[in-house]
């Protein structure tokens, strides 16, 4: 998933729905094909782990995040009924971090909401390498072990 291509849209004001469309097809059909390309995989070798990228915004929205947080909310419920669908030998994490540093305000079409995003991105993120490590965390728990969530970020973050 690019980050560049994420986009908060205000979903009253705005309506751009090529921006919701992008959103949808990169949060949500991106996993859907990810799953579609490896379960076969899994399936045949008896095991797999996906570990799948939500937000703390599937948990809590705000303005201007309606779009974006229904997309990954969506990747939540579907990571959790692919975990219970998918049987005993595959298992499936979904980490869902909080702001972090990266170049992902470089998308949003608005500049107003793109400035206040650096700027909010600027003051408070988190390094990517934090949730690399969650992401370690749940692939070296046994393997009849499956951490279904978690959620990281920044501790100055609301």
């Amino acid at each position: 998933m690019s980050a560049a291509r994420e986009q908060t849209v205000p979903l009253s004001v705005a309506l751009r729905v090529s921006d919701w469309e992008a959103m949808v097809d990169i949060n949500l059909k991106g996993v859907l094909y990810g799953i579609a390309a490896a379960l076969p995989v899994f399936r045949q070798q008896g095991y797999g782990h996906f570990i799948h990228t939500a937000s703390t915004a599937a948990h809590k929205t705000s303005p201007t995040m309606a779009v974006y947080s229904a997309t990954k909310f969506a990747v939540q419920a579907l990571s959790e009924g692919l975990r219970q669908e998918a049987g005993e030998k595959l298992r499936v994490t979904v980490i869902s971090p909080g702001f972090v540093n990266t170049n992902f305000a470089d998308g949003v079409s608005d500049p107003e909401v793109r400035s206040q995003l650096e700027q909010r991105r600027d003051q408070l993120a988190m390094p990517a390498a934090a949730v690399a490590r969650a992401m370690v965390y749940a692939i070296e728990q046994p393997q009849d072990v499956d951490v279904g969530e978690i959620m990281l970020r920044p501790t100055a973050q609301d």
